[in-house]
């Protein structure tokens, strides 16, 4: 699931999430303006390198910010190869709406910092951290070295948005 966070939040409203623009069918490049484009609603994402592996993030400032660390197969593969490929899908059943955007690029691994793991966690578990399941807990408060909790950074070298809608 990804996240609008920052300008792209204010810009677009905080019930966004997900950069794409969805043409009405087809394939598309996405232009550097249609990536802050957004569709409504959670999503799920997968990263693919090696293998994929379910990717919850953000999506802020042309990147995405996948959180992961130790605990995660995700920061060895990438540290081992740093290609891959984020799938964001969404789909309604009710309303046949499918679509797809397909990131590639170059994971970076960078340090973990508090306010946008706090946004990103808050996003999905709501603003009481006291709530929250303890390994989110500890993934936002514990020292980042000892936790081992990193950002993968994700510049897309290229984005190309799908819409693979259907008639109900």
């Amino acid at each position: 699931m990804f996240a609008l966070e920052g300008e792209a939040q204010r810009e677009h409203g905080g019930s966004y999430t997900v950069a794409a623009a969805w043409p009405l069918g087809g394939n598309m490049a996405v232009s550097g303006s249609e990536q802050e484009q957004v569709g409504r609603g959670q999503r799920l994402a997968e990263l693919a390198g090696h293998a994929p592996a379910p990717a919850p993030g953000t999506y802020n400032g042309g990147c995405f910010w996948i959180l992961t660390g130790p605990w995660a197969r995700l920061l060895n593969r990438v540290r081992a190869d740093p290609a891959i490929a984020l799938v964001v899908d969404a789909c309604d059943l009710g309303t046949g709406m499918v679509r797809q955007v397909i990131a590639r690029g170059q994971a970076e691994v960078v340090p973990f910092d508090v306010p946008r793991g706090r946004r990103k966690l808050s996003r999905y578990l709501g603003a009481d951290d006291a709530e929250w399941d303890e390994r989110f807990r500890h993934y936002l408060l514990d020292d980042p070295a000892v936790s081992g909790a990193v950002w993968l950074r994700v510049r897309p070298e290229s984005l190309i948005a799908k819409d693979l809608s259907y008639s109900v």
